[in-house]
């Protein structure tokens, strides 16, 4: 995986070139026109104080802050996508991942891509942060080869053993202990502000509403992506702040498993959309069993706790 790290991704985007791409998806031209008009010919100014500095006339970029912006960002990246099977390019606004699958060794698709990758940015006046942008390799072969390093602009790319991405710390094992640590870690330092409050006379409500708003929110943050294979040691300490909150609030608070089972459930029920781009893993079994799902086999303790196979199970117990 190689997480990409652009240099001031909003303020590179060309309006001309963005207008281009939107016309190409099919959208009004006077749509077309007014982004244009929105992005061209905006006046800058810094003030300090009393001071304000000269207007400077900005036609690059999209404004920071505007909700707008990061939409725009992902019109305007729509064209970059993989060009071999094998690859997946993830985007998340200005965060993009490369994503390869490696089989008998053979890297030369996954190198492909972060060459096109580079040629594309250079045609879209992006500019890749090489000292920012990270590659973790996930291997679980027994006999592990070497991989040759990634270079980026003649620059080699640091090889990490875990990164943060959109909040999850993802480790090359795959396991969870690092994000359970870190989430642990801050859930902890909310429950002082939430001992303040009781202390201050807040009521159990009011209470209960600080802990879901500021702490169940860290503790259950993308969980469906994680939760189902920590370790029983990381459940327990997840376990235990939701414990804590709850002889302070002095109400009966949910717990992580069963958070994490409604929230898998959820999911699980928008994917049985059909325009859902996970739809195709859900595959219904014949006519007879209707509304059951086929389960898919793993091999691994793994991957039969990770998401999907959890989401069929919970379907089909639904059913």
């Amino acid at each position: 995986m190689l997480f990409i790290d652009y240099s001031s991704a909003f303020n590179t985007i060309v309006p001309s070139k963005l207008v281009i791409k939107l016309e190409t998806l099919g959208l009004d031209p006077a749509l077309c026109n007014w982004v244009l008009d929105f992005l061209t010919g905006r006046p800058q100014v810094v003030r300090v104080g009393n001071n304000i500095s000269s207007p400077l006339i900005l036609n690059t970029g999209a404004p920071q802050g505007c909700v707008l912006s990061p939409l725009l960002y992902s019109l305007f990246t729509h064209d970059c996508v993989a060009t071999h099977a094998s690859n997946s390019i993830i985007k998340f606004a200005d965060d993009t991942t490369v994503v390869g699958l490696i089989t008998n060794n053979d890297e030369t698709a996954y190198r492909e891509e972060v060459r096109a990758l580079g040629v594309w940015c250079q045609e879209n006046n992006l500019t890749l942060n090489v000292n920012k942008t990270k590659e973790m390799i996930v291997d679980f072969r027994k006999q592990q080869r070497e991989h040759p390093p990634i270079h980026i602009d003649g620059t080699v790319v640091e090889r990490v053993a875990s990164f943060k991405f959109l909040g999850i710390h993802i480790t090359d094992k795959l396991n969870w202990s690092t994000h359970t640590d870190s989430i642990v870690k801050n859930a902890q330092q909310r429950l002082f502000n939430l001992r303040r409050l009781k202390k201050f006379g807040l009521s159990p409500k009011a209470l209960t509403n600080f802990y879901r708003c500021t702490i169940e929110s860290i503790l259950a943050g993308c969980i469906t992506a994680w939760y189902g294979n920590c370790t029983a040691l990381n459940c327990k300490a997840l376990q235990r702040v939701v414990g804590s909150a709850q002889r302070i609030t002095g109400g009966k608070l949910p717990a992580l498993q069963d958070t994490y089972t409604t929230r898998c459930y959820r999911k699980a029920i928008n994917i049985k959309d059909i325009n859902h781009p996970s739809h195709c893993l859900f595959t219904p079994l014949s006519s007879r069993r209707r509304g059951q799902y086929r389960c898919i086999k793993a091999g691994t303790e793994r991957l039969k706790n990770s998401f999907y196979l959890k989401a069929i199970r919970l379907l089909n117990s639904h059913h």
